[in-house]
């Protein structure tokens, strides 16, 4: 069941003028995954356990719900075939990052999901995106890379290559940061760390080294800052139009702490997902046009 909370913009936490900032919904383009053939058959995170049994026809319902929130909130979904013996190709953030009308495609650290790059490679090719590369390191898209304004901040310590964001920094053309995790069960960014606005994120400052816990207060002073209770049901893997975030229903703190900043939040229930270890980013790989 989704949970779709309204809050004027003007009311909650003030600004130096006394309101909260005026926030506007941008519409985006996603591309997204069924999962058709979702399962947990290898682990290669803290929280997959293949002996535990996966429900898919209730990832799939559940998955459905997700789509159809991006639909009502206006954006557009584009969808990519789910090719079995992949199933964790449903994580389409992890299948490339795309900026400017330009295609990074992912390379996977792990041989499960290696096979995953070419299948998204080939749908951007053919669907708009031809100025395209396949990462020369190990680059696991979206989930690693996250785009805030000019800068695009970058994941390290359990899947990306360190080396990698030298590469994303001379094809896209922007300023990379990087940022280095150091609790497993926030592998890649995107479980970290969820971008608001241009300006603004929200993160968990223990899943990241003290150095880089430095340069996120450096960037953001007012970032909203996730509780424990938040990071452990996924909270911050959520996306956002500048408005509305979407985020795991779970997420109590955090949807409250969004709402009084001005935002609107809408908790959807992606319980079966994340037997994998991926909610609502993980499903979502945002398609951005050349400016």
């Amino acid at each position: 069941m989704l949970r779709l909370t309204r809050r004027a913009p003007d009311s909650g936490r003030p600004t130096t003028q006394g309101r909260t900032p005026m926030r506007t919904a941008m519409p985006r383009r996603y591309l997204m995954c069924r999962p058709t053939f979702f399962d947990v058959v290898y682990s290669i995170n803290p929280w997959m356990d293949p002996g535990k049994p996966v429900d898919t026809a209730l990832a799939v319902a559940q998955w459905e719900q997700l789509r159809e929130v991006y639909t009502g909130l206006g954006h557009t979904v584009d969808l990519i075939d789910p090719v079995d013996g992949l199933p964790d190709m449903v994580f389409a953030a992890n299948g490339a990052t795309v900026i400017d009308g330009r295609a990074l495609v992912a390379r996977f650290r792990d041989a499960e999901r290696v096979a995953e790059g070419p299948a998204y490679r080939d749908w951007l090719r053919d669907n708009g995106f031809p100025d395209l590369k396949t990462a020369e390191l190990v680059n696991e898209g979206e989930g690693d890379y996250l785009l805030v304004g000019d800068l695009l901040l970058a994941g390290t310590g359990f899947r990306s290559d360190p080396r990698s964001h030298a590469e994303a920094q001379e094809f896209f053309g922007r300023p990379v940061i990087s940022l280095t995790l150091v609790d497993p069960n926030y592998y890649h960014l995107d479980t970290a760390l969820s971008v608001l606005d241009d300006r603004t994120i929200a993160y968990y400052p223990p899943a990241f080294s003290s150095g880089s816990q430095a340069v996120l207060r450096r960037l953001f002073p007012d970032a909203v800052i996730a509780t424990d209770a938040d990071a452990r049901v996924f909270g911050l893997n959520a996306t956002s139009d500048g408005l509305n975030v979407v985020l795991p229903q779970g997420a109590v703190d955090l949807a409250a702490q969004l709402r009084d900043r001005g935002f609107q939040t809408v908790g959807v229930e992606l319980s079966e997902l994340l037997k994998a270890g991926g909610s609502v980013k993980c499903c979502t790989l945002e398609l951005r046009p050349a400016s």
